[in-house]
């Protein structure tokens, strides 16, 4: 923990409870959590500031409205999170090969 000049304490977040709790939000239509669908790019951590850097399975997706809001709501949630920021790309365009092994053999591919 780190401490502030006043005495309290405040939790230091890390990438691993980041991701910890984005493995359990799943896409509605897949059942398979989304950092092991590969939609999780990046995950910068600031502080007490969050950006993650995400995509969807393809830009129809009608779940990516919520989808995002849990993955901004559930990570500003943790302890230690002041601000978090979530932005949706789509370069690179995400395909089956990023999901996790444990994922594609759920798949059989």
């Amino acid at each position: 923990m780190a401490e502030q000049q006043s005495g309290e304490t405040t939790q230091t977040i890390t990438k691993e409870q980041i991701f910890e709790v984005l493995g359990n939000i799943y896409d509605p239509e897949i059942p398979v959590d989304i950092v092991n669908l590969g939609l999780i790019y990046n995950v910068e951590v600031n502080g007490g500031e969050v950006k993650i850097l995400m995509t969807m399975t393809s830009p129809g997706c009608p779940a990516a409205g919520q989808i995002v809001a849990e993955v901004k709501m559930l990570t500003a949630e943790l302890e230690g999170v002041e601000k978090a920021d979530v932005e949706v790309v789509w370069d690179p365009s995400w395909t089956p090969e990023m999901m996790s092994q444990a994922a594609k053999e759920s798949f059989n591919i």
